[in-house]
C-alpha cells in the first residue's frame, strides 16, 4: 500500500469516527426507557437511530469483505417489490423484520448494550478496512428497488455512503434530544 492509499483510509475512517461521535453523543446522559421515547410525530427514537446505524454499517462491511451475498434482499415466493412496499405481502422476508426492528427500542435492549454493540461494529469496520488492499475495489450491489440495476459499490464508496449515513442520522438525534429534553449537542 503507498503513503495516499494509507492516509485516504485514515481520513475516511476518522471522518466516519467523527459522524459515530456526533450520533452517540446525542444519548449521553439518557435512561434506557428515554432511549425508546418518540418525542416527534415520527416513529424515530434516538436507540433505534444507534441500532440501525450499527446494523446498516456492519451490513455495508460485510458487503465490503464478502460482497453482494453477504447483503441480500430476497422475498417470499409470490410477493414483489411493490407487495412489500404497499404492505400487502402475504408473507414479509426475515431481512424487513429485521430492520423494521433496528429502529425500535426492545424489550432487554439497554444504552450500555447498543453502545457495546456500535462499538464492536466500529472495531470490525477498521479491521475490515484494514485488511482492505485497495479502496477502489468494487462489488455488484445486490438486486433491490433502491439499487441501479447492473451497479457497483467501492469501498472507498461505502466508507462515504456511512459518512453520510451516520452523519444524517446523527442530525435526525439531535433533533430527538433537544426535542426530548432540551440537551443540544456541543
Amino acid at each position: 500500500m503507498t503513503a495516499t492509499v494509507d492516509a485516504e483510509r485514515d481520513e475516511l475512517l476518522a471522518a466516519l469516527a467523527t459522524a459515530r461521535a456526533a450520533l452517540t453523543n446525542t444519548v449521553r446522559g439518557l435512561s434506557d426507557e428515554q432511549l425508546g421515547e418518540r418525542p416527534t410525530v415520527s416513529a424515530l427514537c434516538l436507540g433505534g437511530l444507534i441500532k440501525h446505524v450499527a446494523s446498516l454499517e456492519e451490513g455495508w462491511l460485510r458487503f465490503v469483505a464478502e460482497g453482494p451475498s453477504a447483503m441480500r434482499f430476497d422475498l417470499p415466493e409470490g410477493v414483489t417489490w411493490a407487495d412489500l412496499a404497499a404492505g400487502t405481502a402475504r408473507e414479509i422476508p426475515q431481512w424487513a423484520i429485521d430492520h423494521e426492528s433496528d429502529f425500535r427500542m426492545l424489550p432487554g435492549d439497554t444504552l450500555a448494550g447498543i453502545l457495546a454493540r456500535y462499538e464492536q461494529v466500529a472495531a470490525r469496520s477498521a479491521e475490515t478496512i484494514a485488511a482492505v488492499p485497495d479502496l477502489s475495489a468494487t462489488h455488484p450491489l445486490p438486486e433491490a428497488p433502491w439499487h441501479e440495476p447492473g451497479a457497483v459499490r467501492s469501498v472507498r464508496g461505502v466508507l462515504t455512503h456511512l459518512i453520510a449515513e451516520t452523519a444524517q442520522h446523527a442530525g435526525h438525534a439531535d433533533i430527538l434530544r433537544e426535542t426530548l429534553d432540551g440537551q443540544k449537542s456541543t
